[in-house]
């Protein structure tokens, strides 16, 4: 068994605050296995770039919309594995995650290899994003919103 090769990307939980509260922006992609899937914006770090311009830069394409790093949030790590031609190939790999208010953009703009982004409430992406590490991700932007005063609930 070959060694797995180490990756490191980083992405982004965009929030933006409507009269009906809180809401965060996903996208819609499908999967290595054709599976279509809603998951957090995210990308391999570029050559020379640090983590929050990778984020920043691949919530904007991913998405269409641009946003303020408010703070790091947490890192995911999961292996996985796919076949190039007659290889398996291993990777390890970190997300870093920055939550960040949206400043400006429209999802309508997102890049051809998502199928579509679009916002929803807070607690209903965490339930609607596929991968449990992802749900935690999005329940410690809630929390870091809570903590910072930002997070009211409707009335």
């Amino acid at each position: 068994m070959e060694k797995a090769e180490k990756q490191i990307s980083a992405g982004g939980v965009v929030v933006r605050r409507t009269s009906g509260g809180w809401q965060v922006v996903l996208i819609e992609v499908r999967g290595k296995s054709g599976r279509i899937r809603w998951t957090l914006p995210k990308g391999l770090v570029e050559k020379g770039e640090n983590i929050a311009h990778t984020a920043h830069r691949e919530v904007k394409e991913e998405t269409g919309v641009d946003g303020r790093i408010i703070e790091k949030i947490d890192s995911i790590h999961y292996f996985y594995a796919f076949r190039e031609g007659d290889t398996l190939k291993r990777y390890f790999k970190i997300v870093y995650f920055f939550l960040m208010e949206y400043t400006g953009g429209d999802t309508k703009d997102h890049d051809t290899e998502v199928l579509s982004a679009r916002w929803f409430p807070v607690d209903d992406a965490i339930k609607m994003v596929s991968f449990e590490d992802e749900q935690q991700i999005l329940r410690k932007a809630k929390q870091i919103l809570i903590k910072r005063g930002m997070w009211q609930e409707k009335h």
